[in-house]
């Protein structure tokens, strides 16, 4: 996997990578939780979107990218301790678009659910 500095910030593992699915994962610490003493909702949110794009870069032609159009996210369940794990598949690919899901666990427990869409693209013009 490519180098990913906000991944290393708050410490997001990218424990497998396939060509259509991954598995990444986090161990909660302090500087994860909001005020509330629970995990930030934008930490399990980034388990899902790295995970997404783990699960669809190796299939990725050469010279292409893919990019979130939008990630829905359901919360079931507050964490306040341990490693949460996220899963991803591919539920349907199309030309320029790719749809995912991700289950993301935490003790075993399913703590939350994302769908995402993905554009795949060849960029022009910017500096990759």
């Amino acid at each position: 996997m490519v180098s990913h500095p906000y991944a290393e910030l708050i410490g997001l593992r990218v424990d497998t990578q396939n060509d259509g699915s991954s598995e990444c994962s986090i161990e909660v610490c302090d500087k994860l939780l909001n005020p509330h003493k629970v995990v930030h909702g934008a930490v399990i949110y980034s388990l899902a979107d790295t995970g997404m794009g783990a699960a669809l870069y190796p299939s990725l032609i050469d010279g292409h990218i893919c990019a979130t159009i939008e990630i829905k996210i359901n919360y079931y369940r507050p964490v306040t301790a341990g490693v949460i794990v996220c899963k991803t598949t591919i539920v349907n690919r199309g030309k320029t678009v790719v749809n995912m899901e991700s289950d993301i666990y935490c003790n075993e427990i399913l703590i939350a659910k994302a769908n995402g869409n993905y554009a795949i693209f060849k960029p022009s013009g910017i500096n990759l």
